[in-house]
C-alpha cells in the first residue's frame, strides 16, 4: 500500500518538473530595453504560426496596469486602461507588435507578452528603461571656480574634467526619478587657459569649455591693465587742477582794482560841509547887522 502511494506522489512529482521544465522552455526570458524619453518604442512577441491569441501585460512604475489583447480568429483588439500613446503596430514580418509612442518617465515598468498557439503559450517580458538626458550648464561661482552642472538626468551622469583631477562631486534626486550632478574644481591649473568639463549618459555625450581660472598670462594682462588704469586716473586729475590753476590766475587779473573807500566817504560828507558853510555866512552876517546897530557911529566899521 505504501509503495503504492510513493509511486504515486513520484508520478506527480516527475509531471510537475517536467511541466516547469516545458513553461521554462517556452518562456521568453527578461529582455533590457532602453529608450530616450520622447522617442517611440516598437516591442515585439514571439514570432509563432497559427497565433490564436496575443496579450500585453503592461505594469508600470507610474500608475495600474494595462492589458491589450488580440484575437486572430476574429481579428479583433481591445484594451483596458491603456493610455492612448500604447497602440497595435501590425508587421508582416513580426506579426502585431506593440508600440510605445513618445515615451515618458511614467511609462517606464515591466511589458510582458503572451502568445497562445496550437503548440502551446509563450511569453516574452521586458523591461522598459527610459532614459532623460541631462541638461549641461557650465558656469564660474563667486569665487571664480568652475563648476559644471548636469541637471535632471536618468540615470545619473557621469561628470568629469578634462586635465583637471581636483574635484568635489554633489548629487540632488527629484521626485520624477531624475538625478542633477554638480562638480566643482577646487583647484585650477594656471597653465591653462580654458577648463574642459565632459559628461557622459547614456543617451549621449557632452562637452563645453570655459575660462574661469587666472592663468599666468591673464596674471600679466590685468596687473598691466590696472596700471594704465590708475596712471590714467592720476593724468586725468592733474590736467583737472591745472585747468583749475590757471583759470583762478586768468580771474584775479581781469578783476578791476576796488575804488578808495575815502573818496566814498568824502562825498558822502560833502553836502553837510556845503551846509554848514552856508549856516555860518548867514550867522556873520547877521552878527555884523546887530553890532552895527549897537555900537557908536564913531565905531562902526567902515563900508
Amino acid at each position: 500500500m505504501k509503495a503504492g502511494t510513493n509511486m504515486k506522489i513520484s508520478g506527480k512529482t516527475v509531471y510537475m518538473f517536467v511541466l516547469l521544465t516545458i513553461i521554462v522552455m517556452r518562456s521568453g526570458g527578461n529582455n533590457e530595453v532602453s529608450v530616450t524619453v520622447g522617442d517611440s518604442s516598437v516591442l515585439a512577441c514571439p514570432v509563432k504560426p497559427n497565433i490564436n491569441m496575443l496579450t500585453w501585460k503592461i505594469y508600470p512604475k507610474v500608475g495600474g496596469p494595462c492589458n491589450l489583447g488580440y484575437r486572430a480568429d476574429t481579428n479583433t483588439t481591445d484594451r483596458t486602461n491603456c493610455s492612448d500613446s500604447m497602440n497595435w503596430k501590425f508587421r508582416p514580418d513580426l506579426g502585431p507588435v506593440l508600440e510605445i509612442q513618445q515615451v515618458g518617465i511614467a511609462q517606464e515598468g515591466n511589458y510582458i507578452c503572451e502568445v497562445v498557439t496550437p503548440e502551446g503559450n509563450f511569453h516574452r517580458t521586458y523591461h522598459l528603461t527610459v532614459l532623460v538626458p541631462p541638461r549641461l550648464s557650465l558656469f564660474c561661482d563667486e569665487h571664480g571656480k568652475p563648476v559644471c552642472e548636469a541637471a535632471a538626468g536618468k540615470p545619473p551622469a557621469q561628470v568629469s574634467w578634462l586635465l583637471e583631477s581636483n574635484s568635489s562631486l554633489e548629487e540632488e534626486s527629484h521626485n520624477n526619478g531624475t538625478v542633477t550632478v554638480l562638480s566643482r574644481l577646487t583647484a585650477c591649473d594656471t597653465n591653462v587657459t580654458d577648463t574642459t568639463c565632459v559628461v557622459f549618459h547614456p543617451a549621449g555625450s557632452w562637452s563645453e569649455s570655459i575660462a574661469c581660472c587666472p592663468s599666468d598670462k591673464k596674471n600679466s594682462i590685468l596687473y598691466v591693465s590696472i596700471t594704465l588704469c590708475l596712471l590714467s586716473i592720476m593724468t586725468f586729475m592733474a590736467v583737472i587742477y591745472y585747468i583749475k590753476l590757471h583759470s583762478n590766475r586768468l580771474c584775479h587779473k581781469n578783476t578791476p582794482p576796488e575804488t578808495d573807500p575815502i573818496q566814498n566817504d568824502t562825498m558822502e560828507v560833502e553836502p553837510y560841509t556845503t551846509y554848514v558853510q552856508k549856516e555860518n555866512v548867514i550867522y556873520n552876517s547877521v552878527s555884523d547887522l546887530t553890532v552895527g546897530q549897537n555900537l557908536p557911529q564913531e565905531l562902526w566899521p567902515e563900508t
